[in-house]
């Protein structure tokens, strides 16, 4: 009898201690991922994970497959769709929003409330495009994409960090 009183006893220690005993608080999350998403801001090294394109004309897409845009180092890695108006192609219609080029002209700044915006340019043999990004502190991100040939489209999307992919 004394065992069962026992171990009940240990038992409901445990389930009333438990959830709090190494529980993070929702600030301590958040200023964790506020670290990780600066250290990756800071180390070049990121994909943003996009769910959503923006065209410059059109409705919102919602997108079902895997699309990214990935930084490591000097170079910008796109694999993303693209919606919208195009003034000039090349012969059978190039490769679109999907490339591995080096960036120019990278800079960061820091606006309110943690949010770090980057602009940089990159260069294919198709297109030049101009990338104004915006990453808040919570890993959400935006993408801005200006080519020289076709219209302005815009993605919504999350950060994730290099150990994460």
């Amino acid at each position: 009898m004394k065992k069962a009183v026992y171990i009940l006893s240990v038992m409901l220690v445990f389930c009333l201690g438990g959830p709090s005993v190494g529980a993070q608080t929702k600030q301590e999350k958040e200023a964790q991922r506020e670290k990780e998403v600066k250290e990756w801001i800071d180390g070049k090294h990121f994909t943003i994970e996009v769910d959503r394109a923006l065209p410059l004309r059109g409705r919102p897409v919602h997108l079902t497959s895997s699309y990214s845009l990935e930084l490591r180092g000097d170079s910008v890695f796109s694999y993303l769709p693209y919606f919208g108006r195009a003034y000039s192609l090349p012969y059978g219609g190039g490769k679109g929003m999907r490339f591995e080029e080096a960036m120019t002209d990278y800079a960061v700044t820091y606006g309110k409330k943690g949010k770090t915006i980057l602009l940089f340019d990159t260069k294919t043999d198709d297109d030049k495009y101009t990338f104004y990004i915006e990453i808040y502190p919570n890993g959400s991100a935006t993408i801005q994409v200006t080519p020289v040939n076709r219209q302005s489209i815009s993605y919504y999307g999350e950060l994730t960090g290099p150990e994460e992919k």
